[in-house]
This record gives structure tokens, sequence and C-alpha cells, in this order.
């Protein structure tokens, strides 16, 4: 079963960057679709963007747009969110997800991290 791993989470000043990556356990990582999720409790998991098997289509939601970048490492199992001009409205819980499908809702994957937390001070 696929297992992935989040990291880079952190604390940062308004308008800084962090790097998200989320490794995965399995050589079958390469032909999934992945996503970035994020949360805070109390409210609905949040999608951030996500990207094809091949990492040659992505999409995100329209408040990252110019802010956020995904991509995709499948010799590394790995994929990456690079957020630049973080705003405290960012501040969440950011979850990697796995599924055979590309999509943007949460219920089409079959595998999540853990969560890494991230904190945009103002």
């Amino acid at each position: 079963q696929l297992q992935l791993v989040e990291s880079g989470g952190g604390l940062v000043q308004a308008g800084g960057s962090l790097r998200l990556s989320c490794a995965g356990s399995e050589r079958t990582f390469s032909f999934y679709a992945m996503a970035w999720f994020r949360q805070v409790p109390g409210k609905e998991r949040e999608f951030v963007a996500a990207i094809n098997w091949s990492g040659c289509i992505t999409y995100d939601a329209g408040f990252v747009t110019g802010r956020f970048t995904i991509s995709k490492n499948n010799t590394k199992n790995t994929i990456y969110l690079q957020m630049n001009s973080l705003k405290p409205e960012d501040t969440d819980v950011y979850y990697c997800a796995a599924a055979v499908t590309f999509s943007t809702v949460p219920g089409a994957y079959a595998y999540w991290g853990q969560g890494t937390q991230v904190t945009v001070s103002s």
C-alpha cells in the first residue's frame, strides 16, 4: 500500500516562502496523480493544486495561482509544493494525496499523508 510522508512545513513571515515535499513509498508512485489539500480543524479539506501522473499537467485553485507551484519528480517518488508570497490566511495543515485519476475532489484520492503544519505570521 502506498504511503506518503510530507515534510517542509514550518513558521514563516508573511511574504516569505516554503517548499513542501511529499515522498511516496513505492515505485508505483509514478503512476499516480497527486494533489495538495489543506485543512484547519472544523473546516472541510480544501483543494490547493494537482498534478497528473507524468507531471505534465497541473491545475491549481485560483487563490494560489501565481504564488504556489506543484511539481513531480518520478525518479525520486516525490512531489513538491513551492509556496511563495505566503499570506497569514495560508496558515493550515497541508496534506498530499494520491489517486489513479486527476481530480480536485478529496474523495477521489485513496492515499493521504499525515499532514504538515504551515503557519504564516503577519
